[in-house]
């Protein structure tokens, strides 16, 4: 099977990750929760948004919703992250390695199924939003644009509490 587009794709989604990650690797847990004056969101709910958002562009908008899908993220958890959702609201009920481990759940659902998918079912097209192309390969493209501009509000709030950018 010809899976080039989709490893590729892969390949951009978990460098985006990667550097997510390090940029939250030396938060403490209050740090998570901390919205510095002037800036209306924090590190959790960017977390669980790009958990959120990695499930909707890379998993649903591929293949729609399958019923293992409620044990990837909880109705609770679509709720407090979504599009729209706002930040002050967020529930301090979680964690940050659960927030992670959410993020992490979701991700290791995404390599399994970008392993096995084929470049020919990525050519569907979709709706916004997408990168590039208006097919289920753009969207996979967004999920990897869409994780680092988050990436950068998360680097930009690393340096509203007082952290050193990474190296």
């Amino acid at each position: 099977m010809e899976n080039r587009q989709c490893q590729e794709a892969w390949s951009q989604i978990d460098s985006a990750r990667a550097y997510t990650l390090a940029l939250v690797e030396d938060l403490t847990p209050e740090e998570w929760f901390t919205m510095p004056a002037g800036l209306e969101t924090h590190v959790a709910w960017q977390i669980g948004h790009l958990a959120m958002a990695e499930y909707g562009l890379a998993l649903f908008r591929r293949r729609g919703r399958r019923d293992e899908d409620r044990a990837l993220l909880p109705g609770s958890f679509r709720k407090e992250f979504a599009k729209g959702s706002q930040p002050s609201q967020v529930s301090r009920e979680y964690r940050p390695e659960e927030l992670l481990e959410v993020l992490a759940g979701v991700h290791r659902q995404v390599e399994r199924e970008l392993a096995e998918c084929r470049d020919a079912d990525l050519q569907d097209e979709v709706d916004m939003p997408y990168a590039g192309q208006p097919t289920k390969l753009g969207a996979l493209w967004f999920c990897a644009h869409h994780e680092m501009l988050h990436a950068g509000q998360i680097g930009l709030l690393r340096r509203a509490l007082g952290k050193s950018p990474l190296r």
